[in-house]
């Protein structure tokens, strides 16, 4: 529990209400900021949060926490609370631990965590290279990663703001998701076939491909382990893998990344995912890369990956129109990968199925309404694969 700091602490834990604010009063006296480039948090107090965001689940915080008041260069991964100022009415959730949704009030004094993000239909932004207490920043996703907004999608509207109150600490030392990561491994000699979920970009109907996969497979008797390798942190993909079947899942951020902007080699934490998947003898594991093929989340490195590209036995492709279908198609043979299967939104009519059958050769069904072909179609590929071997 982070109220070990002190003895005050440990007994402010288990006080009511008005005793903890007379114990915190007495025993945290604010001091003056550090400078920052100090490495002491000598100026600290204990709050109580309203909500603590999903990309803080590996953590298991409870409400009252310790932070540091004191000026601090921040990294990616730094979790650290603070107080919403604003509202948007198309954007006020905050993903909980539980992986409920909770509406945002201002005044709501939440733990986030600091990471970047580069979404294309949503928000952008950075980990400031400075943070002092009071500093501005805003939501840049549901799962609560925060930092810097530098540009939004106008369909968004303006992020929600938020002002920067401290940086929780544990045991003396700001605490980041990297200190509960796990550890980066190889996928076994014998790893379980994967099938990996690609796309031309978000919203281009990865999540719903890999979600029907796991149900399909599971349905049909299969253990069925299943991933996220890139995005921006947040429990609902997962969640929904698991709701329909999926025995164990991870992401990136159980490997402390709150987004995967700016990690160059994403293809060790890829492999890692898949080693530890494979850990609990699924018979299939199905991996979905999030984002599309280019963009900001270095989804390339995973296809350079020489772990992964040995594992993977089926690959299926989404794509949002005849263009974005071409054109994936093109990049992965870069790759020297071509898809076994072509989904997404493109495939929402049987005029996209039937173009893409014969004009790129290659066979295409529908997640939501041709879910049997779908899985048919990928099941094949791992049975040759597997007679093959």
């Amino acid at each position: 529990m982070l109220h070990s700091e002190s003895e005050v602490s440990r007994s402010v834990a288990m006080a009511p209400t008005a005793a903890v604010q007379a114990a915190t009063a007495s025993a945290y006296q604010l001091a003056p900021l550090m400078p920052a480039t100090s490495k002491s948090h000598s100026a600290k107090r204990l709050i109580r949060a309203d909500k603590m965001a999903s990309v803080t689940s590996q953590v298991g915080l409870g409400a009252e926490v310790l932070i540091s008041m004191a000026a601090f260069k921040p990294r990616s991964g730094d979790l650290v609370a603070v107080k919403v100022l604003s509202e948007n009415p198309g954007y006020d959730r905050l993903e909980l631990t539980s992986g409920r949704m909770a509406r945002l009030s201002i005044g709501d004094v939440f733990i986030g965590v600091l990471g970047a993000r580069r979404a294309l239909k949503g928000y952008v932004g950075d980990v400031p290279s400075e943070l002092t207490v009071g500093d501005e920043l805003s939501i840049l996703n549901l799962g609560g990663v925060v930092g810097r907004c530098s540009g939004f999608n106008q369909a968004m509207g303006q992020p929600v703001r938020i002002e920067f109150l401290g940086a929780v600490l544990h045991d003396g030392q700001i605490c980041n998701l990297a200190d509960y990561a796990l550890p980066l491994i190889d996928p076994p000699a014998d790893c379980p076939p994967v099938i990996l979920v690609s796309g031309s970009c978000m919203h281009a109907g990865k999540t719903r491909v890999a979600v029907e996969l796991v149900r399909r497979f599971t349905a049909a008797g299969y253990q069925v382990a299943a991933g996220k390798v890139s995005g921006v942190a947040c429990l609902k993909d997962t969640l929904e893998m698991r709701d329909n079947g999926a025995s164990r899942t991870l992401s990136f951020a159980d490997f402390g990344l709150p987004s995967t902007v700016g990690i160059a080699d994403l293809g060790a934490v890829a492999k890692s995912i898949v080693g530890h998947l494979a850990a609990s003898s699924p018979d299939v594991i199905v991996i979905e890369l999030g984002d599309g093929l280019l963009g900001g989340y270095n989804v390339s490195s995973v296809l350079d990956n020489t772990h992964i590209r040995d594992a993977m036995e089926a690959m299926v492709f989404c794509a949002g129109d005849f263009v974005s279908a071409w054109g994936g198609v093109e990049l992965l043979k870069k790759y020297g990968l071509k898809p076994d299967v072509i989904s997404g939104a493109v495939t929402d009519s049987r005029m996209g199925i039937e173009f893409i059958r014969s004009e790129l050769g290659i066979p295409a069904a529908n997640a939501m309404v041709g879910g049997t072909a779908l899985f048919a179609l990928v099941q094949a590929k791992l049975l040759a694969a597997k007679e093959a071997s």
